[in-house]
């Protein structure tokens, strides 16, 4: 029997803002090994529902192996959140959800396994998907990209200095030998910038993160989801994003402040009701404690982001 596996970050902080009535319809859109969803279903009612999604198969496979989410009011998808108002159309439940939860980490059980390619400390193949059945590997994509392409991907998306070393050590490596494991990939990254030069950080950590981002979509996905999110909730119901890059967590907070502001100009001859924001921010944002980070350092970059619908 599968067991939990993975810590689920600010899982208080989410729990008290997420389940405003015990008895609504909740979604956790990144399912990952259960560690929010197990909590978030036991404190549902009787006739309250938990709908999970994840890309990655595993996950989907490991919730059928869990006692705890053989419970009838439980259902998973395998499947991007991007494709959220598809799946809860299909549900009968759109516009109708009292809370949806986004955790946007990767989960430990995907970094911890060599054979997933999001490891730099662990060989294994250079893969990187979360759903292995579609989209392009990240071997295939470092063994052919232009290097300009491979530098603006480092850069862009990890905020990686050191994007044009990188991304030529890389092209000089593959020259010599195609990459097809991490070990490579981040042994050429070390070539050009050793260990010494970072104090608490590996040097292939944001290589390794950005060229995950891009190989899966990942800020793409979430610029589509979050409209989704408001029209799927219901009045009072509650969105919460669990960020752990600036680039997703910039893209979170621009949304929420987009649309729980008047962004019309004062002039304009339309009824103030028309021009009420969508949403409400729910206080500030909020991260880790230290106890949380002794427990569990991997939660150091996580910010929380709430947010209710409010018409």
């Amino acid at each position: 029997m599968t067991k939990l596996v993975h810590a689920p970050v600010l899982l208080k902080e989410v729990l008290e803002n997420l389940i405003v009535n015990p008895n609504g319809i909740y979604v956790d859109g990144t399912f990952g090994r259960g560690g929010h969803a197990s909590e978030i279903l036991q404190r549902l009612g009787p006739r309250g529902r938990l709908l999970a999604l994840d890309k990655d198969w595993q996950a989907v496979q490991a919730a059928t192996e869990m006692s705890v989410f053989s419970d009838k009011r439980f259902s998973i998808k395998q499947g991007s959140f991007a494709m959220l108002q598809k799946y809860l159309v299909e549900d009968g439940s759109f516009g109708k959800v009292s809370g949806i939860l986004l955790d946007l980490g990767v989960s430990s059980p995907q970094l911890d396994d060599p054979q997933r390619g999001f490891s730099f400390s662990q060989d294994g193949p250079l893969d990187m998907r979360m759903d292995h059945s579609h989209g392009m590997d990240a071997a295939t994509w470092i063994n052919s990209a232009e290097q300009n392409e491979i530098q603006r991907v480092i850069k862009e998306y990890g905020e990686e200095r050191d994007a044009f070393r990188i991304a030529r050590a890389i092209v000089q490596e593959r020259e010599k030998n195609e990459i097809l494991s991490t070990g490579q990939l981040a042994a050429a990254i070390i070539k050009v910038r050793p260990k010494r030069h970072y104090e608490n950080k590996h040097p292939a950590t944001r290589s390794f993160q950005a060229i995950r981002i891009f190989i899966n979509h990942e800020l793409e996905d979430l610029q589509e989801v979050l409209p989704q999110c408001v029209e799927a909730l219901t009045v009072g119901g509650r969105l919460s994003v669990i960020s752990f890059h600036s680039l997703e967590d910039r893209i979170v907070k621009r949304f929420i402040a987009k649309n729980s502001s008047y962004d019309l100009p004062i002039d304009l001859p339309i009824a103030q009701t028309l021009t009420l924001p969508r949403l409400g921010r729910i206080g500030r944002a909020v991260k880790a404690s230290q106890r949380e980070l002794t427990n569990n350092p991997r939660a150091r970059s996580a910010i929380l982001r709430v947010a209710e619908k409010l018409e």
